[in-house]
């Protein structure tokens, strides 16, 4: 490589990085920026604020006021810093009896997207997979099919939006992240077009995270470096642009593998610069759920925006639609 005067940054951008998307290339990967989208999902998540609590498996959407608090906060601190939030919310935060929090959010400039209304698992194949409280409640969805309850939930999101608030929905993410995205899925990608959505958020690598409360070797380190090129923005055969999710997640680290605060830094910290570095996507992804506990002063979020704020014009903060409005078709 070197005897063609090939830089490491350019080597680097000549990577595969997924099914159907490479980095761009030589020249133009110094003339483009990169793109760094901080995303979090409006829900509640088991274990937290403590251990054991399992009941918000049933009750996604229920969230308490401390989460609600950290959500509005982390909007504020990030506009003040030059960027923006990217929410996705489930759809049964809605049935709260205020909801002008949510507004407050959409009037600080963050796009809020489609989580389905009840944190449905889309590539469920039995009606049991579906979500916790329908196996809890199954009249609930009495007399309809799989891919009936799938499609209704992602539109009664819409609705509900629509009907409480102002707010236009941005995307759409999946709840819980595939390894392959929705690649041999095509009726999911086609019922996401049907609805009208252009992009989704459904991928999420594999990756290592080493052993649970021990803290991660640089080989753990490592492989997650290496997963954010599997993690970049690509098109399916149906034409839905997908935008993967960027290891590691907060849950994955904290609840999954009760990483410290300074492990979860250092991880988003390496994987951060080697976007900035190749002028890629880094699509963080995490919960205020789980955040307002394990990361109560925005430590992270100040991270990342310091970091683009650092990387002298090579990066920006974006919405997923931003991204998703670069990836060629």
């Amino acid at each position: 490589m070197n005897s063609i005067g090939l830089s490491r940054r350019a080597f680097l951008g000549t990577m595969a990085v997924g099914a159907g998307a490479t980095i761009v290339r030589g020249a133009e990967t110094t003339e483009r920026k990169a793109q760094i989208a901080i995303t979090l999902d409006l829900e509640m998540s088991r274990h937290y604020p403590k251990r054991g609590i399992m009941e918000w498996d049933f009750q996604k959407g229920n969230l308490d006021e401390p989460t609600k608090r950290y959500s509005v906060e982390a909007a504020k601190i990030a506009k003040e810093r030059g960027g923006l939030i990217h929410f996705f919310c489930v759809g049964r935060v809605l049935e709260q009896p205020d909801v002008e929090w949510l507004n407050e959010i959409h009037a600080g400039g963050h796009p809020i997207g489609n989580h389905t209304y009840d944190h449905v698992y889309v590539l469920a194949k039995t009606r049991e997979e579906i979500q916790f409280r329908f196996k809890r409640s199954p009249w609930l969805i009495e007399g309809q099919t799989i891919d009936e309850v799938i499609r209704e939930n992602i539109r009664r999101m819409s609705l509900a939006m629509q009907q409480r608030t102002d707010i236009p929905i941005n995307g759409f993410r999946t709840p819980g992240g595939f390894a392959d995205g929705l690649n041999g899925r095509e009726d999911i990608q086609q019922m996401l077009l049907d609805l009208g959505y252009t992009w989704a958020s459904c991928k999420y690598p594999r990756h290592e995270a080493g052993e649970p409360m021990k803290e991660p070797s640089p080989k753990v380190y490592a492989d997650i470096v290496k997963q954010q090129a599997a993690a970049q923005p690509f098109v399916y055969p149906t034409g839905l642009i997908e935008i993967p999710m960027s290891p590691i997640s907060d849950v994955g680290a904290f609840r999954t593998n009760y990483w410290k605060l300074d492990y979860f830094l250092k991880a988003v910290r390496m994987a951060v610069e080697w976007a900035i570095e190749n002028r890629t996507v880094f699509d963080f992804l995490a919960h205020p759920s789980c955040l307002v506990v394990e990361d109560p002063n925005f430590e992270t979020i100040k991270l990342i925006c310091d970091l683009v704020e650092q990387s002298n014009g090579q990066a920006e903060i974006v919405g997923l639609d931003t991204i998703a409005a670069r990836v060629p078709r």
